[in-house]
């Protein structure tokens, strides 16, 4: 588990199944039957239905094989669907595991969806932090500061004097909130002006209307685009390329290999912001074994990130490809 992987929050338009359940087992010496652990760990994150969210995923499955432990991963058909998480959360509770990691797409519904568990199981946050008292942990990244090197990067790249747009992810959305803060540091740190900061939905198709706009508004003005995720970059990208642009730099935020192979291919997505989904959904199950034992937890565990660019993409590839098996 020393895999420095990177790769939050992002999601797409298509839904995947809800549920995805690792039972893992352990084999006795000398070959009897497996035996199922008795600890049940319950992981609901954002959504399923995203590369990104898929890395996290894995890194949960990964702990649970490792450890000997069962843990079923969940999550909505997309981020927006907070009430969906909201039931899910609850039914994870009800149905009586050991302990409950969740990524939440709105904080304050996961909050009141968790109470019952504070005081009862560990609880524990992963990626995007709940915020409730009496959690165990958060596991996850400093979004702002992650946030800020992106647009620092991308300053540095345009020059100062630059004009900027941010589009931000799900209105509302803790992470969402903290990537356009750090976005907005780097921009008035490095004298950039922001001209205008929009909703993505956290959607490419969401990202390219939204970029439409603020073509339409800024004509010939804008000389970086920061966004909330890679989807939303990727959209960002399609509108420049139906507007007849091609000269823009888009930076993105998870380090998705489909964002990783825009960058190689010299396309206008010209960074991305990686974090260590893997890492931070294996080392969450980490954490709730431990709670589970009676260990001590940190109450932060943090993620570092790496801006990926053109050239430090190759060998980023190369550890997703290792992640991956």
């Amino acid at each position: 588990m020393s895999l420095s992987l990177v790769a939050c929050g992002g999601s797409d338009d298509a839904a995947t199944d809800d549920t995805a359940t690792d039972d893992t087992t352990t084999e006795e010496n000398g070959g009897d039957a497996a035996t199922t652990s008795d600890v049940n760990i319950s992981v609901v994150l954002k959504t399923l239905s995203s590369e990104y969210w898929g890395y996290v995923e894995a890194g949960c499955n990964a702990a649970a094989e490792a450890l000997g432990v069962n843990v079923t991963v969940v999550g909505p058909g997309a981020e927006s669907e907070i009430e969906q998480q909201v039931s899910m959360i609850e039914q994870q509770i009800g149905a009586g595991c050991d302990a409950i990691i969740v990524a939440p797409n709105d904080a304050g519904a996961a909050q009141g969806a968790l109470a019952s568990a504070i005081g009862n199981i560990p609880v524990l946050s992963v990626d995007t932090d709940v915020g409730i008292e009496g959690q165990t942990t958060f596991v996850g990244t400093s979004n702002v500061d992650a946030a800020k090197e992106g647009g620092l990067w991308a300053a540095e790249q345009a020059g100062e004097g630059a004009n900027a747009v941010i589009i931000y992810g799900q209105e509302g959305d803790n992470t969402s909130n903290m990537r356009r803060e750090g976005y907005e540091a780097a921009c008035e740190e490095a004298g950039i002006t922001v001209l205008d900061a929009l909703s993505g939905q956290n959607t490419t198709d969401g990202a390219t209307k939204t970029m439409e706009d603020l073509l339409n508004a800024y004509p010939d003005q804008i000389d970086i685009v920061l966004c909330h995720n890679d989807d939303t970059a990727i959209g960002a990208m399609n509108a420049c390329k139906s507007a007849g642009i091609d000269d823009m730099i888009i930076v993105g935020f998870d380090g998705n290999q489909s964002a990783v192979d825009l960058i190689l291919a010299g396309e206008m997505v010209k960074a991305t912001v990686a974090q260590q989904p893997y890492e931070m959904g294996y080392q969450a199950v980490e954490a709730a074994v431990k709670a589970i034992n009676g260990e001590t937890v940190e109450e932060v565990i943090n993620a570092p990130v790496t801006v990926v660019t053109a050239e430090n993409g190759q060998e980023y590839l190369d550890s997703l490809a290792a992640m991956q098996g």
